[in-house]
Parts: structure tokens; C-alpha cells; sequence
């Protein structure tokens, strides 16, 4: 694809990058076919070769409209067309710094700024999410029902273990998921004290730096990173073998830390290490001996849900699968595992409409089987299947958790 990128973005930090990426494109479409959005609209300006158009003709027009900004806002960034694309294109990364630009140039409606303000400012600190996660439950039955369908059932997270291994690995203790499902992280660690292995969180550590980073706010997403950085490296100093990752969608964001903080003379290095250490904890178990655990609810029919972010971004479509498959538990067919289910990070909360209508279409394909159970391996996924879901939904490696 050609380029000829207008001269008020020449000094743009990302623009080559950008320009590389709209080059990378030859417009054959085959993106398309696998879009949730194109898929459920029809609209090629809703598809991802339609959106790499808008985003190259604000480029080098230097303008862009509001319908424009409404199509990009629209995507997921599932990023199902980069497993499709025969080309390569790196297409989550040009959305990434098309919305950056678009953010800048077209200032939106005072509610949208502060909606989306709020999203920042609440979702990535757990000791401001939990008492608002409180208050939900005890006004739950007073809540508009879609409302009351988000606020997630208490969930204590239980006994730690307390052993030291020669072998340690470092937990992200997220956000969002160490407010709603602190039973995650600590089932994880239960389960690799198993195996021999003390998974140890820095308090320090929090939010990915996904939140702000996809909704624009690119400094405030690359100081949490460095935030993490610090904390964790004392322990990559004196060795931990891996940053251990439970939740894909922030996985694929600290992968990125090498490249999001590369021209950041103090972070580049450490960054780079940290992208080198992070590990998905499916690829963490994938290399385990599962002998040593005791599985939990072993007879019950169980639907696997793989998050975009885990097949998508992170290339471990099937990863989950096998492992419980290697322990023992029957998994139930699940039809058009590649669509997203509309969760998206903040997207269910910016585009409800569009996002019930995909989440709809995901319980029907997983439920198809008639499971006991959905489990997924990302927080805002469980969140938001569990809203609608008649069976329950759950972080997969909980199913190997010894103290179930």
C-alpha cells in the first residue's frame, strides 16, 4: 500500500512505524472474514482493511471526521485478522497509534472524556475498585438489571501457601482481577507450590498499563509499566525464572514492554528482559508435570473459552485446551472459538450495544455442548460471560487448584 503521509505528522514519534505497517497491507481481505464487528455489521468501514483506510487517510489528509472515529472506536482490537492476515500487519499496533492521533486531534463530547477519565482512573487501582465492587453488592437488587448483571459475586481468594522453593517466579498482580477474582493469583500460586515453584507478587506491581495505554493515554500506560519494572526487578536481579502472567489480556501488554518503552534510555534494557521473562501461566503449566496435581471437578463437562488475547496476541490458541485435556478433564465442543466475546478490556463499557450482541453470540457457541461449566483465562472475559451466563464461569486453573 502506498503512503504519503501528510507533514504535520512527519515528526511523530510512531509515524514510521505506522507507515511500515500501512505498507505491510495489499488489500486482499481475507481480515475480514474473521472480524467480529465486520461480521456482525456488514460494514467495511467496520472490518480491519476498512479501518487501516481511515486510519491512512487521516494520515495523509491530516483530518478526520466523526464517523471515522466511530468505526475505529468500534473495533475490539481482537486482533483475529493479525492470525488471519497472510501479510503480516501488525494491525493492533497501527490502531493503537491511529487512536493516539485521532485522540489528539478530534476532542470528544465532555461525557466520552469523562467516562472515559473515570475507566482510568478507577479500574486500574484495586483498593478504589473493591469499594465500589462492595457497594454493588449490597445495592445489587436495586441496580437496572444490566447494571446488576456486572457486579461479580464475592470471591475470597483463600490460604496462601507459605513455602519457599528454589525455584521462584513473579506474579502481575493486576487490577481489575485482583479486585473481582483474587482467587486467580492464588490459586496459581497453590498450584505451583505443587510443583515446586513459589510464585511470589510484589506488592509494588499492579496494573498492566493496559487500561490507559488503549485508551490513548499512552504516557500514563508507559509509567505504569515502569512502575512494574522497578518493582519486580530485585527479584529478576537474584534470579526469578519468569513473570508469571494469569490474566492473557495483560500477558500481551507486558510481552510489549520491550518494545512500547524501546526509546526510553533508563527502561529500554530492563524492559526488554521483563518482555523476555513474562510468561502466560498456560505456558508456564504447559511445561509441568501435571501428575503432581490433584484435579478439581474432574467429571464435570467443562467449555473452554480462549480469550483473543491468549490465540490472538500471545499465539496459544489451544494451549489451555491441552493442558486440562493432559489432566483428565472432557472438554465439550465449542463452535467459532476464533470471535471475541465482546468483553475487550473497557469496550463492554463503551460499546455495550455492539458488546452484548457478540457476548449473545459466544455463550450460544459455548453452551452448544451443554457444559457444567465455561472456564476462560482472562479476567474481563470471566467477568463478562459470567453477567449472562446460565452455568458457571471460571479462571481455568482453577480446575487444578489443590485447595478447591
Amino acid at each position: 500500500m502506498r503512503t504519503d503521509i501528510h507533514v504535520k505528522y512527519l515528526d511523530h514519534p510512531d509515524i514510521e512505524e505506522a507507515e511500515s505497517i500501512l505498507r505491510s497491507c495489499v488489500h486482499c481481505g481475507f481480515c475480514t472474514a474473521t472480524c467480529p464487528t465486520y461480521q456482525q455489521l456488514g460494514d467495511e468501514r467496520d472490518g480491519p482493511r476498512g479501518r487501516i483506510y481511515l486510519i491512512k487517510q487521516m494520515l495523509e489528509s491530516g483530518e478526520i471526521s466523526d464517523k471515522s472515529q466511530t468505526h475505529l472506536d468500534r473495533c475490539l482490537t481482537c486482533r483475529s485478522c493479525e492470525t488471519t492476515c497472510p501479510s503480516g500487519v501488525r494491525y493492533g499496533r497501527l490502531a493503537d497509534i491511529g487512536r493516539g492521533i485521532m485522540e489528539q486531534q478530534l476532542p470528544r463530547s465532555p461525557g466520552q472524556r469523562l467516562l472515559r477519565w473515570l475507566l482510568r482512573k478507577v479500574l486500574p487501582f484495586p483498593a478504589r475498585l473493591r469499594p465500589l465492587l462492595v457497594l454493588g453488592r449490597i445495592g445489587q437488587p436495586l441496580l437496572p438489571k444490566a447494571l446488576a448483571a456486572k457486579v461479580p459475586t464475592a470471591q475470597p481468594a483463600g490460604i496462601l501457601p507459605d513455602r519457599d522453593h528454589p525455584r521462584v517466579m513473579l506474579a502481575l498482580g493486576g487490577c481489575a482481577q485482583a479486585a473481582a477474582t483474587p482467587n486467580t493469583n492464588a490459586a496459581a500460586a497453590r498450584v505451583l507450590d505443587r510443583l515446586g515453584i513459589h510464585l511470589r507478587q510484589a506488592p509494588e506491581a499492579g496494573c498492566c498499563g493496559a487500561v490507559s495505554y488503549h485508551l490513548s493515554a499512552h504516557e500514563e500506560g508507559l509509567d505504569f509499566m515502569r512502575r512494574n519494572i522497578d518493582a519486580w526487578w530485585p527479584d529478576i536481579q537474584a534470579g526469578a525464572e519468569a513473570v508469571v502472567i494469569s490474566a492473557s489480556g495483560c500477558g500481551a501488554m507486558v510481552k510489549e514492554y520491550g518494545d512500547r518503552l524501546a526509546q526510553d534510555p533508563a527502561y529500554a534494557a530492563k524492559a526488554r528482559r521483563v518482555s523476555e521473562l513474562a510468561r502466560d501461566l498456560s505456558e508456564v503449566l504447559g511445561q509441568e508435570d501435571l501428575g503432581k496435581l490433584q484435579l478439581a471437578d474432574k467429571g464435570r463437562r467443562t467449555a473452554v473459552h480462549c480469550p483473543c488475547t491468549l490465540q490472538h496476541a500471545l499465539g496459544l490458541g489451544g494451549q489451555v485446551e491441552t493442558i486440562l485435556r493432559r489432566a483428565g478433564l472432557e472438554l465439550a465442543p465449542v463452535r467459532d472459538g476464533h470471535l471475541c466475546c465482546g468483553s475487550a478490556g473497557t469496550y463492554s463499557v463503551l460499546q455495550p450495544e455492539l458488546s452484548q450482541q457478540l457476548l449473545g453470540n459466544k455463550l450460544a457457541a459455548l453452551t452448544e455442548g451443554n457444559p457444567e461449566q465455561i472456564v476462560t483465562a482472562n479476567v474481563g472475559c470471566q467477568l463478562h460471560l459470567a453477567s449472562k451466563s446460565t452455568v458457571p464461569v471460571k479462571h481455568w486453573i482453577e480446575l487444578l487448584d489443590p485447595g478447591a
